[in-house]
């Protein structure tokens, strides 16, 4: 068999791969909330995650497109395939580590990071395309900030609104209200972050010469990496949904339903705009704007700042390994 076809193989076997990961990884993501006040039980949280999810993933293509050209371009990549193998490779490492040690991490950054290091150790800095990678990244480091500040509003809105609202009628609402904004946030997860594994097969399968245009996502890829996701989601993190449901901060209905409700439109707009953000940083951020609204006390920033630091490390420690990856498989491609 072809060695070009053997690593084009490869790559969408780890991509789906990756974006099964990216499922259950980023499950806590999208009903984090919802399970932690008991808006939703954890079964039909994760079965409503997951089918969102899904139907989120075959809508758009948005971000696919951007993955697919806006960091390098996949025309011009000589040994395109082993880069991205082994990008994927370390995106895909580094997503368990996080996913063993409870640690919400962005896949995105993790992907992002791993093609731009598995490139530039293949053909230099001037590989990158610097114009739409640092689009990307403005993305990735701002749309954590206004999911906080996002949160704040949204939350101070409904303070001013529900101020003379029974608590327990209030709650028993919001938890309806939630089932609601868990779909939304499933959707919209769907909506971003399956795309990047749509994008990568893509790439792969342009540097390759199986594909022509990065304007075209094939149907079997949007339907392949939207049933990965979507499985991936089915089986759940539930070390994640501990840290983002419950150790940031307590959460009432209220609070999930305004978090929830900031981070989608955040996510969403992303989508709207053809940028990838990671999904778990914005939910993360929305909730810490959301106590802040409250009492900013009432936030654990302890684990805040731990969130934060793995935000911050995650693309450089990604591209590092990504680059030593490639110059492994390069010895045997």
């Amino acid at each position: 068999m072809d060695t070009i076809l053997i690593l084009t193989i490869l790559i969408v076997i780890c991509a789906l791969a990756f974006d099964f990961i990216n499922g259950f990884h980023d499950t806590a993501n999208a009903i984090a909330t919802s399970v932690s006040t008991r808006a939703l039980s954890p079964k039909v949280a994760i079965i409503l995650a997951a089918s969102m999810n899904f139907i989120g993933a075959i809508t758009f293509t948005g971000v696919a497109k951007t993955i697919t050209k806006d960091i390098v371009d996949p025309f011009a990549l000589e040994n395109g395939s082993v880069i991205i193998l082994a990008a994927l490779i370390a995106a895909i490492a580094w997503n368990l580590i996080t996913w063993y040690y409870g640690i919400p991490s962005s896949s995105s950054h993790a992907l992002i990071g791993s093609i731009a290091g598995a490139a530039v150790s293949a053909a230099g800095l001037n590989i990158l395309n610097w114009t739409g990678f640092i689009k990307i990244l403005q993305a990735l480091l701002f749309s954590p900030f206004i999911a906080l500040a996002i949160g704040f509003i949204i939350m101070s809105i409904f303070a001013v609104i529900f101020r003379n609202t029974n608590l327990y009628k209030s709650n028993r609402r919001f938890r309806i209200f939630q089932i609601f904004t868990a779909a939304l946030q499933s959707f919209t997860h769907g909506t971003n972050d399956a795309q990047k594994a749509m994008g990568i097969i893509t790439m792969a399968l342009i540097a390759a010469g199986y594909h022509s245009s990065h304007g075209d996502i094939p149907l079997w890829v949007r339907i392949s990496a939207a049933l990965a996701m979507g499985i991936g989601t089915s089986i759940g993190g539930w070390k994640i949904i501990k840290t983002v449901g419950g150790k940031i901060m307590k959460i009432r209905p209220v609070n999930g339903a305004a978090a929830d409700l900031s981070s989608a439109l955040i996510i969403f707009g992303a989508t709207t705009i053809h940028l990838p953000v990671s999904t778990t940083h914005v939910i993360s951020s929305a909730i810490m704007g959301v106590g802040s609204a409250q009492r900013v006390k009432g936030v654990k920033w302890g684990v805040a700042r731990k969130i934060v630091i793995t935000w911050i490390i995650t693309l450089p420690i990604s591209a590092i390994l990504a680059a030593l990856i490639y110059q492994l498989l390069n010895l045997f491609f």
